[in-house]
């Protein structure tokens, strides 16, 4: 919830207001992000595409624990994963203000256990946008 209030403030204040035009280009922009983001998790692994996807300062949140910068992120992913572990996941919805976004929806987290049969759980993840000085999307948040 705190982290909620605080990304509320940020997009309240982040930038002018930008053009519907503008801000449903940028929406479909970071959807289009967020299917390469999640199809490279599919095809190269978990590490690789929150690596590529990560802003430099990026953070996620993960078993009560704060994972700050992409090498960071990449290490504790190539360190925590079961080799097999899949994510799967699809934007429901997408909101963005100026250079800031955000994204939720449903994912998918398969691991496999020691015989091979795959163990899936299912939840609602929520990722927060910042677009790049060269134009593009990189999440500050996962």
């Amino acid at each position: 919830m705190k982290h909620l209030v605080i990304f509320t403030v940020i997009m309240a204040t982040a930038c002018s207001s930008p053009s519907v035009k503008d801000t449903e280009k940028q929406k479909a922009r970071i959807i289009q992000t967020e299917l390469e983001f999640a199809k490279m998790a599919d095809e190269a692994g978990v590490a690789a595409a929150f690596y590529k996807y990560a802003s430099d300062s990026a953070v996620i949140g993960r078993g009560g624990k704060i994972i700050k910068g992409r090498e960071a992120i990449r290490d504790y992913y190539e360190k925590n994963l079961t080799p097999g572990t899949k994510l799967q996941w699809a934007p429901d919805f997408v909101d963005v203000s100026g250079d800031l976004g955000y994204t939720w929806g449903k994912y998918t987290h398969s691991v496999p256990d020691s015989t091979g049969n795959m163990t899936e759980s299912h939840g609602v993840f929520h990722t927060v946008w910042k677009r790049q000085p060269d134009g593009s999307w990189r999440f500050v948040w996962d």
